[in-house]
């Protein structure tokens, strides 16, 4: 819009001009009379002898406090080798910016240098400006409203991502991001309404800012979450400083209506000079290791091996999924043996998967996955599905009862996801199996996750009969009260305490405890990591009643495990 005026102001007055000599050779009340019918100021300047002259200006010129001659105006001034240049060159037309006065009362012109192609070289054009001090403002008010955050008043994510975009630009690695999220928000905003939680961020704001150096700057990024841009004069130093000094602020509670409320934070950092991408990187450099502290408790520092761990995850979770979908997975059976008869009494369900590279994953890797990103439910019920399967064929072989269990494991995320006496019901229907067959096996931290809703689901996998077992027994809580409360048929030791037992005087102690709690509480026991024939018979003498390890077998394959079965139990 702006350049269209300038044209058409500038054509006008070449047009005005007379034909004889143009705005070259004017008659000055003559070119006064055509300034004075442009709606912006104009001027029409001479350069002679080194010197610039006003030969006629409009009243609009004079009115924006432009000067009334040469020598003394801001326009020569300011643009006055701009102006020189256009003069002495060979163009009809050239616009720039003119930023004109101070900050306070700064105003903004769109300057135009403008003449005919025959008076070029004659030291004479015609300069217009158009006042866009308005429509400036407005723009950047605009964009300064856009870039702050109303609750707060302090700069938002778009408004951080520039600052921090300009200051890489200078300072291509002496800086670091700070991510600091409050663990605690959520409950606030749910227990005492929207206004409470609102005075919280803004209280929080405020020891934020506190905390912080002049010249560090704090944004509020969304949510419960605030971003500081910190310039490093000592290395990392200086965020982790920076850091303590942010959780010092926050630790004295803050007073909400009658409450005093603590509000802990959980710190991520990313430093400029790890960053190799675009600066947008290192904010989620930063919300990646955010994560990793609500995790391990402490400040955490971003550092690339993390990152690209948590990408291989992404693609673990992609490729299992497709695994779970298409049925690539499988299932190994390891036996666990009675240590008084030699029988084997059950084999444990363990899932196995070998990628499309023909990889072989472990649990360890694979599992945590599953459980994260929720495919663990599938998982399970596939699992849950194959076993009771494997166990009914096994059935049909022997033309009866095989005389052995199945044990499954269940997650602690799987309990909390999924119907799991429904699940369980359906596998055991679709097999045509009892549930007397099945042994399900859960950990201390899944009974613990939420005891009322899991002791419900307890008993009602009671009532179809299976056995339940506690897995890795003595490695988590341990809470004695749940082993008396919730129906809990089996303790498995974790091998923690089983391997090097004989040599350890504690583990000693430690196993025979637990199998004499076991026993007060009617309550049978497994060993797991049994590799040696003396470990076997200690753990038998000492009053353990099943023994799982590398002694008997590694998992093994349906055919493998029906064969060892058909052999050992004939």
């Amino acid at each position: 819009m702006a350049f269209g005026k300038l044209r058409s102001s500038s054509a006008a007055v070449a047009e005005l001009a007379p034909r004889g000599g143009g705005i070259c050779a004017p008659d000055p009340i003559e070119t006064g009379l055509m300034l004075d019918l442009l709606p912006v100021p104009a001027v029409s300047v001479s350069l002679e002898g080194g010197k610039f002259h006003f030969l006629a200006l409009n009243r609009a010129f004079r009115i924006a406090g432009l000067g009334t001659n040469a020598a003394e105006s801001p326009l020569v001034r300011l643009l006055g080798s701009q102006l020189r240049r256009f003069i002495e060159s060979d163009e009809t037309h050239h616009d720039i910016a003119w930023q004109f006065g101070e900050e306070v009362d700064c105003r903004y012109f769109r300057v135009s240098f403008a003449r005919r192609e025959s008076q070029i070289g004659s030291g004479r054009c015609l300069v217009t400006l158009v006042d866009q001090t308005s429509e400036l403002r407005t723009e950047h008010s605009l964009r300064r409203e856009m870039a702050t955050d109303s609750l707060t008043g302090l700069p938002n994510r778009a408004g951080f991502s520039d600052q921090l975009e300009n200051l890489s630009a200078d300072n291509a690695e002496g800086f670091a991001v700070l991510v600091v999220n409050l663990d605690r928000f959520s409950r606030v905003n749910a227990c005492m309404g929207g206004l409470a939680g609102d005075e919280l961020l803004i209280s929080v704001a405020r020891r934020l800012k506190g905390a912080l150096r002049g010249r560090d700057i704090l944004a509020r990024m969304g949510g419960d979450e605030f971003g500081v841009l910190l310039t490093l004069d000592d290395g990392p130093g200086d965020a982790l400083h920076v850091a303590k000094r942010i959780q010092a602020a926050l630790a004295t509670p803050f007073r909400l209506s009658d409450f005093e409320i603590r509000v802990d934070c959980s710190i991520g950092i990313a430093l400029g000079a790890d960053n190799h991408g675009e600066p947008e990187d290192l904010i989620r450099h930063a919300q990646f290791a955010v994560k990793r502290a609500k995790t391990s408790g402490r400040t955490e520092l971003y550092h690339l091996r993390a990152f690209d761990i948590a990408r291989e995850q992404f693609s673990v979770e992609t490729e299992l999924r497709r695994a779970i979908e298409n049925g690539d997975m499988t299932l190994s059976y390891q036996p666990i043996w009675d240590l008084g008869s030699g029988r084997i009494v059950s084999f444990e369900a363990l899932a196995r998967w070998t990628n499309e590279e023909g990889v072989a994953l472990s649990p360890n890797d694979f599992i945590p996955v599953a459980e994260e990103s929720g495919l663990i439910v599938p998982l399970g019920r596939w699992a849950m599905e194959q076993a009771a399967l494997t166990l009914a064929t096994w059935d049909r072989r022997v033309g009866g009862d095989c005389g052995v269990k199945v044990a499954v494991n269940l997650s602690a995320i799987q309990l909390q996801r999924d119907r799991i006496p429904e699940m369980v019901q359906a596998a055991l229907e679709q097999a045509g199996i009892a549930g007397s067959r099945l042994t399900l096996e859960l950990t201390e931290s899944a009974i613990v996750s939420d005891p009322d809703r899991i002791s419900r689901t307890m008993m009602a996998l009671k009532d179809l009969g299976a056995t339940l077992a506690m897995d890795d027994f003595g490695t988590g809580y341990s809470n004695l009260a749940y082993l008396q409360k919730l129906p809990i048929d089996l303790l498995k030791i974790d091998r923690s305490f089983i391997s090097g037992m004989l040599a350890d005087r504690d583990k000693i102690a430690i196993v025979r405890a637990v199998l004499s709690l076991a026993q007060a509480l009617g309550m049978q026991t497994t060993a797991e990591g049994i590799e040696t024939n003396e470990l076997a018979q200690t753990l038998a003498a000492l009053g353990c009643t099943y023994g799982q390890g590398y002694l008997y077998a590694q998992p093994l394959v349906e055919t493998d495990a029906y064969a060892l079965l058909a052999a050992r139990n004939s």
